[in-house]
C-alpha cells in the first residue's frame, strides 16, 4: 500500500512538473500568469537594490542622507538605486516606474536593459520615458511576437488603427494624422501582404474613401472592390487616377483657401490651413492611396513609358509633399525602393516619414527603408529570419524603431469585412469613374 502511495505521489508531481513544461511551450500566456509572474516579481523586489548596484544604476547618497544614516545607524552608507513605484502586473509581464536619481538619464536605464532581463528571469525588459527624471520599466515575461494577439482594448479613432503588436506587448498604431505617409518593404513570403490586409479591414470601418494601385492584375487588392472607392490595375491605369488625385487635391486647396478669406464674422477658431480645421459639413472625406509594388510603375521600355513614368512620379511626390493638408495620404509597398528605379524615386521616398521593413532579400534594401531614419535598426531588419513571417521593423523619422508583427488575417474574412463596410464609402465624384465593379451578393428569399 505504501508503494502505491509513492508511485502515485510521484506519478503526480511528474505530470504537475510535465504540465507546466507543456504550458511554458504551448500556452506562454498561461505559464506566466500561473508560474512567471509571482516567480519574476520576487526577483525583482528581493535583488531591486544589488541588481541596480550591480548595474551601476546608484549615485551616492546626498550628504544629509549620509549623516543621517551614520547617526541613527553607525553603518557604511550605500550608494542609493532610483526610487522605485509600484509593480504592477500585465497579461504578458510588469511594469514599474522609476524615479531617477540626480545625474541620470533615461538612456542610463536602457543600456542595462540585457543585463536586468537576466537578473530577474523574463523575455526582455524595455524602457519609455514617462516625464523629466521618471521612467517605466516594462518587463515582457515571454516573446509575445510568437503567437500574436492584439489587445482587446485599443482606442481607435478616425485614421488611427492599431494593425500590429511591439515586441513590448504594446499595439502598434498606424495613425495618419501624426504620420502621414508611409513606405512598406519586403520581399516575397515576408508578411507585406498580411500588414496591408490588417490595414485595409481596419480603415473600412471608417468613414474613409480607400483607393488602390495594384499593378500586380490587381490580385492583391481586388479582394477588396466592395470597398475601394477607386482601383487601378495596370499603369495605364495609375496613369489615369493620379491626375484625378492630384485635381482633387487641389479642389481641397481651393476650399481651405476660400476659408482664409477671412471675413469680419468668422471666429478665429475656424481660421485653418487643412481641412480638419473646417466645420463638419463641409469637410471632405479624406483619402488613403495605397500603392502596391511602385515598383511597377518605375519600370519602362519605351520612350513613350518613360514620359508616361515621370508624369505619374511626378504626381505622386507632389500628392506626398502637398496632400497631408488635403487629406489624402499614402501607403507605400514594394520589394525595395532605392535610386535604382529612376529619377524622383529617392525624394518620393524621404516624403514617406512612416517606415516598416519587413524582412528583404539583403541588407542594401534594409538601408532603403531604414537607413536614412535608423542606421542601427538595418542590422535587425536583415536578420528577420524566414520563418517569421509577419514580423518587421518600424521606424520613423524621430530615430526611434521597435519590431513588431502582424496578427494573421485570412483573405476570406479581410473580404467579408470591407464589403460588410461597403456602405461607408464616402462619395467623391471625381474617383466614380475608377470605382472596381463589385458584385453583390444576393440573400435567398425566405
Amino acid at each position: 500500500m505504501a508503494d502505491l502511495v509513492t508511485l502515485a505521489e510521484l506519478g503526480g508531481a511528474c505530470t504537475a512538473v510535465g504540465g507546466v513544461a507543456y504550458a511554458r511551450k504551448a500556452h506562454p500566456s498561461v505559464y506566466w500568469s500561473m508560474v512567471g509572474l509571482p516567480v519574476s516579481t520576487a526577483r525583482l523586489l528581493v535583488s531591486y537594490s544589488s541588481t541596480m548596484d550591480a548595474c551601476g544604476l546608484t549615485v551616492p547618497p546626498s550628504r544629509l542622507r549620509a549623516l543621517a544614516v551614520r547617526t541613527a545607524t553607525r553603518r557604511e552608507v550605500r550608494p542609493v538605486p532610483p526610487r522605485r513605484g509600484l509593480v504592477r502586473p500585465t497579461a504578458t509581464g510588469l511594469r514599474v516606474r522609476l524615479r531617477l536619481a540626480p545625474g541620470q538619464e533615461p538612456a542610463d536605464v536602457a543600456a542595462s536593459c540585457e543585463r536586468l532581463r537576466h537578473a530577474w528571469g523574463v523575455h526582455a525588459v524595455h524602457v519609455r520615458s514617462i516625464k523629466p527624471g521618471v521612467v517605466e520599466l516594462r518587463l515582457v515575461g515571454f516573446d509575445v511576437l510568437r503567437a500574436v494577439k492584439m489587445p482587446r482594448h485599443t482606442e481607435k479613432r478616425l485614421l488611427s488603427v492599431p494593425v500590429a503588436l511591439r515586441e513590448d506587448a504594446t499595439p502598434f498604431v498606424r495613425d495618419y494624422r501624426a504620420i502621414p505617409h508611409q513606405l512598406v518593404l519586403g520581399a516575397t513570403l515576408s508578411g507585406k501582404s498580411m500588414f496591408l490586409r490588417n490595414l485595409l479591414a481596419a480603415l473600412a470601418a471608417q468613414p474613409v474613401s480607400l483607393v488602390g494601385i495594384d499593378c500586380k492584375r490587381g490580385v492583391e487588392l481586388a479582394p477588396f472592390a466592395s470597398r475601394l472607392s477607386a482601383l487601378a490595375t495596370d499603369p495605364d491605369e495609375a496613369a489615369g487616377l493620379l491626375p484625378v488625385l492630384v485635381q482633387e487635391m487641389e479642389n481641397r486647396y481651393d476650399l481651405i483657401r476660400a476659408r482664409q478669406s477671412i471675413a469680419p464674422g468668422i471666429p478665429d477658431e475656424e481660421i485653418t490651413s487643412d481641412i480638419w480645421g473646417l466645420p463638419d459639413d463641409e469637410r471632405p472625406a479624406p483619402i488613403v492611396l495605397f500603392v502596391d509594388e511602385v515598383a511597377e510603375l518605375f519600370l519602362v521600355a519605351t520612350r513613350k513609358d518613360e514620359e508616361r513614368r515621370d508624369e505619374m512620379v511626378t504626381q505622386l511626390i507632389r500628392l506626398a509633399q502637398l496632400g497631408r493638408a488635403a487629406g489624402i495620404y499614402l501607403e507605400v509597398c514594394g520589394q525595395r525602393f532605392g535610386a535604382e528605379l529612376g529619377k524622383g524615386a529617392t525624394m518620393l521616398r524621404a516624403q514617406l516619414t512612416g517606415r516598416v521593413c519587413h524582412r528583404v532579400n539583403d541588407e542594401a534594401s534594409a538601408k532603403m527603408a531604414l537607413g536614412d531614419i535608423a542606421p542601427e535598426a538595418v542590422y535587425v531588419a536583415s536578420a528577420i529570419a524566414p520563418e517569421a513571417p509577419g514580423v518587421a521593423v518600424v521606424g520613423d523619422s524621430s530615430g526611434g524603431w521597435s519590431r513588431i508583427r502582424t496578427p494573421y488575417l485570412s483573405l476570406a474574412d479581410a473580404a467579408v469585412t470591407c464589403r460588410e463596410s461597403a456602405h461607408l464609402a464616402p462619395h467623391i465624384p471625381a474617383l466614380e469613374p475608377f470605382r472596381p465593379y463589385a458584385p453583390v451578393e444576393l440573400v435567398p428569399a425566405g
